[in-house]
C-alpha cells in the first residue's frame, strides 16, 4: 500500500513538474499577455504593489568594475 502511494505520488510530482509547469502555464501566460495580470473587481481590496503614482524608481547599483585591480605577486 505505501509503495503504491509513494509510485502515485511521485508520478503526480512528475508530471506537475514538467508538464503543468514546464509547458501549460507558460504556453498560457504567452498567450493571455496582459490579461494575465487582471485583477477581478472583488479583489480591488488588495493592494497593489506594483503601479503606484508617485512612486520613486529604485536607485541604481553601484557599478562593479569589469576587472579587479591587478595583485602584486612576490610581495
Amino acid at each position: 500500500m505505501r509503495k503504491e502511494l509513494g509510485l502515485g505520488l511521485a508520478v503526480a510530482v512528475l508530471i506537475d513538474a514538467t508538464i503543468i509547469r514546464g509547458v501549460l502555464l507558460p504556453a498560457s501566460m504567452k498567450l493571455l499577455g496582459d490579461r494575465n495580470w487582471y485583477l477581478p473587481s472583488w479583489l480591488e481590496w488588495l493592494p497593489r504593489i506594483g503601479d503606484e503614482p508617485g512612486a520613486q524608481p529604485p536607485a541604481e547599483p553601484p557599478k562593479i568594475p569589469d576587472e579587479p585591480p591587478p595583485v602584486p605577486v612576490g610581495v
